[in-house]
């Protein structure tokens, strides 16, 4: 009896590690969907220039959007937008600046991950251009500004009129700092 209650134990317990599996296995593949439904992660759409300014701008309604910057606690970053709220009517390619600026005395690779809220608004709010689509290598001390293009798409939910675009820009791991030749010619002066 015991011996039988013991293989239906390990039986089951098998059972779980591979279910365990199973579901680690699946979780990317999970996340990514939950990322493109929500707008989590930055989850955003992304047109072409030509396809932005091909849109229909809706004059008849504003929409807030609001900006905000984070830094993770390793990167010796200090980061900003140089606009905190700006308003923009649908279908509208509207461009803002972020600067960010290494504190550090060395170079430093950085990757800025997005995320638009509320979520329901994300699959509307596409990106032209971004910082966030490469990572960027500061030199010590340097300072640079850099712009976001985007458009907040016509079809937006009517509920809608704030959206927030979030950016946190994290140290990359394991990338290699390496400094453009002009920043490079400037550190000996």
């Amino acid at each position: 009896m015991t011996e039988r209650a013991n293989q239906r134990l390990a039986l089951k317990l098998a059972g779980v590690a591979v279910g365990m599996f199973g579901f680690g296995y699946a979780l990317v593949p999970l996340y990514e969907v939950v990322c493109e439904y929500t707008g989590l992660g930055g989850r955003t759409g992304i047109v072409t220039a030509a396809e932005a300014a091909a849109l229909d701008v809706n004059r008849g309604r504003e929409v807030v959007v609001e900006f905000d910057t984070n830094i993770n606690g390793t990167l010796p970053w200090s980061f900003t937008s140089l606009q905190r709220r700006i308003t923009v009517h649908p279908g509208q390619v509207t461009e803002v600046y972020f600067v960010a600026e290494n504190t550090s005395d060395r170079s430093v690779v950085g990757q800025a991950v997005p995320s638009v809220a509320p979520a329901k608004a994300a699959p509307y709010f596409n990106k032209t251009e971004c910082f966030c689509f490469t990572q960027q290598t500061l030199a010590a001390g340097e300072r640079r500004k850099m712009p976001v293009r985007f458009v907040v798409g016509a079809d937006l939910p009517p509920g809608v009129n704030t959206v927030t675009l979030s950016y946190t820009f994290f140290e990359a791991p394991g990338a290699v700092a390496e400094i453009a030749p002009a920043a490079r010619d400037n550190q000996g002066s």
